[in-house]
């Protein structure tokens, strides 16, 4: 990334590092020799302090002051000399006394104006000076005490600015070192931080794919957990809220088809409707305008009557049917699931028909004797079952002979009636459950088919779930229809 938190984490901390460290540098460079040099002009008064009150007490050449002088040249790299009136030494702290003696005298009595005045007082003066013999530059304090006897203290500005310079040097190295150490701990630190955040970006960007299966694992209590903890419900709320609207939009999608498909049936209804009761109605126009100019004869009266009221009844009948599957397949009419016996069913079914059997010189052929029980709704079975039969017996030539066969599968019980005749053409098969498709018009005008039969059948077997189909064979047609048995 260009723009990485985790690069600008590092380079600020490290930036802060160094710029902290260069800060003490800088001011170490520039007041720390100050300081010290304070500090030192502070230690040369505690030990004027010191002399001068031992001179007041007279116990300066005792041995308590001795061990006490002792302490405090130690303690601040002093050295020390007092000499009396005569110039006689009373106490130094090195060996030469004689080049001390010589420098404190020189102070008192010769011209100072090349040395730098720091602080000065009636009793004592603290000023720089400068050894030409052994080029060391000191801090020195001379006076006068109290008891009248001069003193000399004096300490070397080279320790001062050797500490000085290991100092700096010293935190030098130690900046090297923490920068080095900040710079991997940051980096170790920013890593730690930004890792979370990648993963939640990547999380992100499958969320804007639609992809809502990765989810935020950190087991942290730090904000950042807490933000994944959000974008997690928010994952979840967003894919619920998809699958809703998905499912809103299937559901739309299904009404506006169903919407369309309805429109399309009506106008096919309306159509079909139109074009059925055509000829019925030009029937009875015609022979109702026969009777209307007066026919005298009485037999040709009845006649025109009974083709009238013939039309008139396959009209009803055509009208019935179509609101029948016009109440299916807009589904308002609900399927009532019941268990019954089908046997009982077929057998009571072709008792009340016998007459018609016997009519039309038919064989019905039914061995099934031990009850069946099935699942379904009795009423319109018996209307499947009618129409199949009523097909067959119109449909019955040859031997004549209508065979009804109940066939038991695992779950399921077929139910077919085959009736002896001339097969269906193999291009009729696949339309014949379209509503007013007829095979053969002339003979189905014969005997009153609407041409929906097939179509209530299909619409009723559909709203059952259940199979349905037709059967060729060289002598006869056989058409089937299953049913749950559990």
């Amino acid at each position: 990334m260009k723009y990485s938190i985790k690069k600008q984490f590092s380079l600020i901390s490290i930036g802060l590092i160094v710029g902290t460290v260069f800060l003490c540098w800088l001011i170490n460079s520039t007041l720390l020799e100050k300081y010290y040099l304070q500090h030192k002009q502070d230690a040369l008064l505690i030990a004027y302090k010191q002399m001068n009150e031992a001179a007041q007490q007279g116990k300066v050449l005792s041995e308590q002051f001795d061990i006490e002088m002792q302490r405090i040249c130690n303690k601040y790299n002093i050295d020390v000399i007092i000499i009396d009136a005569n110039a006689n030494v009373i106490k130094s702290s090195i060996s030469d006394e004689e080049v001390i003696k010589r420098n404190l005298l020189d102070s008192i009595f010769a011209d100072n104006s090349d040395k730098k005045l720091l602080q000065e007082t009636e009793n004592y003066i603290i000023q720089d000076s400068y050894d030409g013999r052994t080029s060391t530059a000191y801090i020195e304090m001379w006076g006068v005490l109290d008891n009248g006897n001069m003193f000399l203290l004096r300490s070397a500005k080279a320790a001062i600015e050797d500490s000085v310079a290991i100092a700096n040097r010293f935190l030098a190295y130690i900046g090297v070192i923490a920068v080095a150490c900040s710079g991997i701990l940051a980096w170790i630190v920013s890593r730690r931080v930004t890792e979370p955040i990648l993963e939640l970006t990547k999380i992100s960007e499958q969320m804007i794919q639609l992809d809502f299966d990765a989810k935020y694992e950190g087991k942290s209590k730090t904000e950042i957990a807490l933000l994944g903890d959000n974008i997690n419900k928010l994952s979840e709320t967003l894919e619920q809220t998809i699958s809703e609207l998905k499912t809103a939009n299937n559901e739309l999608e299904k009404d506006i088809a169903r919407k369309n498909e309805i429109d399309e049936m009506r106008k096919e209804f309306l159509s079909n409707v139109s074009h059925e009761l055509k000829t019925p109605i030009a029937l009875i126009q015609g022979y109702a305008e026969g009777l209307k100019e007066g026919i005298n004869d009485e037999e040709n009266k009845d006649f025109y009557c009974d083709v009238i009221m013939d039309e008139a009844a396959k009209m009803n009948v055509m009208v019935k049917k179509l609101l029948t599957l016009n109440q299916l397949e807009f589904g308002n009419d609900p399927v009532t699931m019941e268990r019954f016996n089908i046997v009982d069913l077929i057998q009571t079914y072709l008792h009340s028909a016998d007459i018609l059997l016997k009519q039309n010189d038919i064989t019905i052929k039914f061995e099934q004797t031990m009850p069946i029980y099935v699942w379904a709704d009795e009423f319109k079975t018996e209307e499947v079952f009618n129409n199949y039969f009523t097909n067959a017996l119109h449909h019955c030539a040859a031997e004549k002979i209508i065979h009804i066969k109940l066939e038991q599968k695992e779950d399921k019980v077929r139910v077919s009636v085959f009736n002896t005749g001339m097969p269906l053409p193999e291009e009729s098969i696949p339309h014949l459950w379209e509503k007013f498709y007829k095979v053969d018009k002339a003979r189905t005008r014969e005997y009153g088919g609407s041409g929906v039969g097939l179509s209530i059948v299909k619409a009723i077997m559909d709203s059952m779930n259940q199979a349905y189909g037709v059967n060729n064979y060289t002598n006869g047609v056989e058409f089937w229809f299953e049913l749950a048995t559990q």
